[in-house]
């Protein structure tokens, strides 16, 4: 009997114990991860007044126009960098209201990197190279040499670029439509090597790809996390199943990953096979990576950065930062007849890390959707300055760059 009384003694603080533990998780979770306060600004967008919803202590500010602008750069000099649409580069030296245009390259030159003494351009149908050395105003257009292919055509034609802390160059690209049998791996033509993220590897002066993660479906931003050197990336899932499914994702990549698309579809709660694509996959469903996060489906994430280290306020550093375009499908079924008020709405997001996990999503910066559905501004690149503000393009209704810096107020 006093055996028994023992055991049962033992369980109950066993139990006690472990609730105090899963407690104490949550309560350094949300200690790690203040609540944002929010506040309505009104600022001037190209003549025009508009209202944003942004943090408490920061301010936003229009900085000036571009064509079409993507993906953002920051060079070691400060000077920043902008992919377009319109074929071309742009250069922003500080305090970055007055683009000038670095190169016309043609096509979609979507990204920029730096390495030493050279300027890295990610267009359509691969990656160039071009002789650069900071604060330099222009390049000729015959200057840009192809340093290594990549698939061409239609379809997800972005290209997504960085150099990653091991040195080495990371594109991004997507599968052509929503169940493209695509794929990072043997079996597939050079053409059909899409939907994920490459590494380049240059050896004896030849450049070629090997893949670094696959089954994404179209993932553009991607970014290290400061403290642990793993990349993330955000992925825009298809459209082929209404308005709600699938979620967008934000995952982690690891060398070898796959993360199931278009075969494996992650509705939020598990995983499930796709009948759109019949080809066999690649992989097994048990090799499926999960992701670290979710945004509602439709949402277009595009670019993504980290909160690096002294920027932005203590609460929100090495979380990252991820622009949601905004969807064009509108309810209830995810086609473009429904009313324009029911679409995603364009905003930027902070994806709230504790340690290396992320652990929610927070609202960083909206209001670019009126409640009729039209749009001021859709967020696209997303890139942190010298000076610690967070910028960002803006690639249609209000085309150019914008700012988010902390306000000082002085005592």
């Amino acid at each position: 009997m006093k055996h028994n009384f023992l055991q049962f003694m033992a369980v109950r603080l066993f139990r006690c114990m472990s609730c105090v533990a899963l407690l104490s998780v949550a309560l350094q979770a949300q200690a790690g991860m203040a609540t944002l306060s929010y506040t309505d600004q009104t600022l001037t967008v190209d003549g025009t007044s508009r209202t944003a919803r942004v943090p408490n202590g920061y301010r936003l500010e229009w900085l000036g126009a571009m064509k079409e602008p993507r993906m953002l750069t920051f060079a070691a000099n400060g000077d920043l960098f902008a992919g377009s649409r319109s074929g071309k580069v742009y250069r922003l030296p500080p305090p970055y209201t007055k683009a000038e245009v670095l190169v016309d390259t043609g096509d979609y030159p979507h990204s920029v990197a730096f390495r030493p003494g050279e300027i890295l351009i990610a267009k359509t149908d691969g990656v160039y190279r071009a002789p650069y050395q900071p604060g330099q105003v222009g390049i000729a257009r015959d200057a840009v040499t192809l340093l290594a292919a990549l698939p061409g055509g239609g379809g997800h034609n972005s290209r997504t670029m960085g150099v990653g802390p091991d040195g080495r160059v990371y594109v991004s690209l997507g599968i052509q439509r929503n169940c493209s049998d695509q794929y990072l791996g043997a079996g597939y033509s050079f053409d059909d090597q899409r939907g994920g993220v490459l590494v380049l590897r240059e050896r004896s002066g030849k450049a070629s790809w090997e893949p670094f993660a696959s089954g994404l479906r179209n993932p553009v931003g991607f970014d290290w996390q400061p403290k642990t050197g793993v990349m993330f990336a955000n992925n825009n899932g298809p459209d082929h199943l209404g308005y709600d499914q699938p979620p967008e994702y934000f995952s982690k990549l690891t060398a070898g990953s796959f993360h199931g698309m278009p075969w494996f579809q992650f509705d939020g709660k598990r995983v499930n096979r796709d009948d759109c694509v019949s080809s066999k996959p690649p992989r097994p469903v048990a090799d499926v990576s999960i992701p670290a996060a979710l945004f509602p489906s439709r949402n277009a994430p595009l670019g993504m950065a980290f909160v690096p280290g002294n920027a932005m306020d203590a609460q929100l550093e090495f979380d990252a930062v991820v622009a949601l375009h905004g969807s064009w499908g509108t309810k209830p079924g995810g086609g473009f007849f429904g009313r324009d008020a029911t679409r995603r709405v364009p905003k930027l997001v902070a994806v709230r890390f504790l340690g290396d996990k992320a652990m929610r999503v927070d609202d960083l910066i909206t209001g670019f959707q009126l409640p009729d559905g039209k749009r001021w501004a859709r967020p696209a690149g997303v890139a942190f300055g010298p000076d610690g503000a967070l910028y960002f393009s803006s690639d249609s209704d209000a085309e150019g760059l914008f700012r988010l810096k902390r306000v000082r107020i002085s005592k």
